[in-house]
């Protein structure tokens, strides 16, 4: 026998519990009438378009409701968390208790095919109505197989291959019966000073929103019913990412034109792409924490976006409203949390515990509660649990899918694509990198090197340090046998030991070639990890200027979860290339690039500073009133140090060299309906193959508000042959040329752009074209209910898919 399928229309029969028998595995639900609609599903809101739901899921689960009492409500609406053992992570003492009170409607950080398989049977066959529970857990960037950190995956700038990534993610957890991830995290960050910057795909709104709408697709799959996909969980809405200092957990003060062209573009992609979870961040925005911001997430998200998913706060998010000042206790935070949109309650059990009083006090209304738990039971029946439990909870499945061969394949290739050549000088008639197999001695120094756990990264799911290839092995499994590779710790990444230094300048004098492993340890970047110095840490710069001065030719090689102020070893090593944290495979891919087995093609999301004070430095800057230049005093810039950045946004080297033609346009003018081709011939002037980021940026010239001096408006990664040659091309259209004005529409304004297109954002051809609109439209004006920046059916071919727009009078 089979369990009920639930997507089958329910019938009304007189009210009776729900019962699950086992000997015959069959669900049968008998249900009285459906519950009435939702107070907040109001015909003024445009029709939810994700997640998308049947008139059958919508009548099943509204069936559900209507003979659930306020317990069993409030039950779905909390998340408690589990407890970590020797053996893995189980319910915290007295869970099963809860479960069959129904007090529990989801769990946080529980995992394994016969730990779920056990909570979830006590859920079915013994809670009130036998309820199936949700399991979720932190799948960052991968879950047994690790893979490199959401940073890093960024400078790979290939949103097909994040995606297979999010893919293997979601394959692996759901296999350890886990149902619903928070990632992806897509947060802009400007600020590297801020730990959870590595969480994230860097500064830039194009590239955060169309790598965030490829997790989703990653992680969420064709068929959310499929048993090996996950809940994506978009976090955290909105703006964590601009916290005043870098310091994490701080407010966010910024204007609402930023917001909402520079913060709010990631989140709406992924809402587009069908993102079934949004999760509230821990900062404030104007004065109204996000647990609190019905503006925000009620009117926005739901309203004017029409997405109805689940909301969830963040780790005691709903708490910590008392903190912030806005709540005088647990019920006032609770009432100000649910009545904002949050509908789950993560840690903290407010709801269970303070919202009764307040329904019985007519402070918040039962269509509110009820509006929470229908889209909790709806997320349910999606993924088939009232169908089958039981699943996600595969033992068998879990045994031949955690650390697969072709999942290590695929972090390898991933963390491969992940690494950026920073610099790559002459020494005598070639280039330092790539390195030969063959040479007699290779000494790595850098406690770095070995460890296991931090190229695990952050977030590592149910990775093991002990699984990871290290830096170490990665470069011993590389050489030939006739190689001698020795190892000195030199320092560790903080702290004030030098005491190894000797044994790495013994160990440096005797090889042919010294790889130095510099950086940071996973915990010096992530949740509450800000720095106030992104300098390295410890007695790591001294390691490296003591080695170097042997006069042995030298790598760098950083490890880091951030972008480090590096100019002294920028200057002076010959050779440097920046690695992230990248994961199980981190040892074997990194060889495989400073061996030559694969070209390097990553290029930076971030903007690399060349001091802490530069920060926040990023490349879409506003222009001044007095630009900098160098020989004029008065103008914008620091008297200490260069204003311009050690590395920019999309740089990154190749072991081949690309050639750029001057762009061609297709046209000088466009018009309101029209759209412009751009167009470069690139040409591999090497003698190997290589993949180069094409990349497109344009500048308003004149605008009603102050604009970027450059903002991406497309790319592609294009593979050339030694002398080979391609035209490359992008296609522009107004929309891509909109931002939000002074009453926060969206609107493409006549006048002149700039357009420039090259290997980063700074070495560019360049080109010019005008916006003309007919005779009394001053501007166009977009829908603001659908993403501009958004891919769904593979790699972007160019820019931003088109949205119609329409003419602004002068009157308006």
């Amino acid at each position: 026998m089979r369990y009920l399928d639930a997507r089958r229309p329910l019938m009304r029969p007189a009210r009776l519990p729900m019962s699950w028998c086992p000997c015959g595995a069959l669900i049968v639900l008998l249900f009285s009438t459906a519950a009435p609609a939702s107070a907040r599903a109001q015909a003024a809101r445009p029709a939810p378009r994700t997640p998308a739901v049947s008139a059958q899921a919508m009548h099943f689960v509204d069936s559900l409701l209507a003979i659930m009492s306020l317990d069993e409500k409030l039950g779905q609406l909390t998340q408690v968390p589990g407890q970590g053992t020797p053996t893995g992570p189980k319910a915290l003492p007295g869970g099963e208790a809860e479960i069959r009170a129904g007090h529990i409607g989801s769990f946080l950080g529980v995992y394994g095919a016969e730990t779920t398989r056990q909570l979830q049977r006590v859920a079915v066959e013994s809670s009130p109505h036998h309820i199936p529970l949700l399991f979720s857990h932190d799948v960052i960037h991968g879950f047994r197989t690790i893979f490199p950190v959401p940073l890093a995956e960024a400078a790979s700038w290939d949103p097909d291959l994040v995606m297979r990534g999010a893919r293997v993610a979601a394959d692996e957890a759901t296999a350890a019966g886990v149902h619903w991830t928070f990632a992806p995290m897509v947060d802009i960050a400007r600020d590297p000073r801020w730990g959870r910057i590595v969480e994230g795909s860097g500064e830039d709104p194009y590239l955060g929103s169309l790598l965030a709408a490829a997790r989703v697709h990653g992680f969420q799959g064709t068929d959310l019913a499929a048993n090996n996909t996950l809940l994506a969980t978009v976090k955290h809405f909105v703006a964590y990412g601009a916290a005043e200092g870098g310091r994490d957990y701080n407010v966010a003060d910024l204007s609402p034109q930023t917001l909402h062209d520079v913060y709010l573009p990631p989140f709406q992609a992924a809402v587009d792409a069908g993102a079934w979870s949004v999760m509230a961040s821990f900062n404030e925005v104007a004065g109204t924490p996000m647990h609190a911001n019905r503006t925000l997430i009620d009117g926005l998200l739901r309203a004017q976006w029409g997405w109805d998913g689940v909301l969830v706060s963040d780790y005691t998010g709903v708490l910590e409203l008392i903190a912030h000042g806005v709540a005088a206790d647990s019920a006032a935070a609770a009432r100000l949390a649910i009545t904002s949109g949050v509908d789950v309650d993560m840690v903290s059990q407010f709801y269970r515990r303070a919202l009764p009083e307040e329904m019985r006090n007519g402070r918040v209304s039962l269509a509110t509660v009820d509006s929470a738990v229908r889209r909790v039971l709806l997320a349910k029946y999606s993924l088939g649990l009232f169908d089958d439990p039981f699943r996600y909870a595969d033992p068998a499945r879990e045994r031949a899918t955690l650390l697969s061969v072709a999942n290590r394949r695929a972090a390898r290739e991933m963390a491969r694509e992940s690494i950026v050549l920073l610099k790559n000088a002459p020494l005598a008639s070639r280039p330092l990198l790539p390195l030969a197999k063959d040479a007699r001695s290779i000494a790595v120094i850098g406690a770095l090197a070995v460890d296991g756990k931090s190229a695990n990264g952050n977030w590592w799911g149910d990775g093991r340090a002990e699984e990871a290839v290290t830096i170490l092995d990665g470069i011993r499994g590389a050489v030939s046998k006739a190689t001698r590779v020795t190892f000195a710790k030199g320092t560790e990444a903080t702290g004030t030991d030098s005491s190894g230094f000797a044994a790495a300048r013994r160990v440096a004098r005797g090889a042919d070639v010294v790889i130095l492993v510099v950086g940071e340890r996973e915990d010096q970047s992530a949740e509450a990890e800000s720095r106030a110095s992104i300098e390295l840490s410890g007695m790591q710069e001294q390691l490296v200027r003591t080695v170097h001065a042997i006069g042995k030719p030298t790598i760098v090689v950083l490890m880091n979860g951030r972008p480090l102020a590096i100019p002294w070893i920028a200057e002076h090593v010959p050779a440097v290339v920046e690695s992230w944290f990248l994961g199980s495979e981190m040892g074997n891919a990194l060889a495989d690039v400073l061996f030559g087995d694969v070209n390097p093609s990553g290029k930076l999301p971030v903007t690399m500073p060349r001091a802490t004070g530069q920060v926040p430095l990023y490349y879409a800057h506003k222009r001044t009133g007095r630009p900098p230049r160098a020989e004029e005093k008065y103008t914008s810039k620091y008297n200490d140090v260069a204003w311009t950045p050690l590395f920019p946004f999309g740089y990154g080297l190749s072991y081949t060299t690309f050639q750029y033609s001057p762009l061609v346009l297709s046209t000088s003018t466009i018009g309101a309906r029209d759209s412009i081709s751009v167009s470069v011939q690139l040409r591999n002037t090497g003698n190997r193959a290589g993949v180069e980021v094409v990349q497109l940026y344009l500048q308003d010239e004149v605008g009603s508000l102050t604009r970027p001096v450059k903002e991406l408006r497309g790319f592609q990664r294009v593979a050339l042959g030694a002398g080979e040659s391609r035209r490359v091309s992008f296609t522009l259209v107004p929309s891509d040329l909109a931002f939000h004005d002074a009453d926060l529409a969206l609107v493409a304004e006549p006048g002149a752009f700039r357009v420039y297109v090259g290997g980063s954002s700074e070495d560019v051809q360049e080109g010019r074209f005008q916006l003309q609109l007919t005779s009394g439209c001053t501007a166009l004006e977009f829908p603001r209910d659908r993403a501009r920046f958004t891919w769904s059916d593979g790699p972007p071919s160019g820019a931003a898919r088109g949205l119609p727009g329409t003419c602004r009078g002068a009157t308006r």
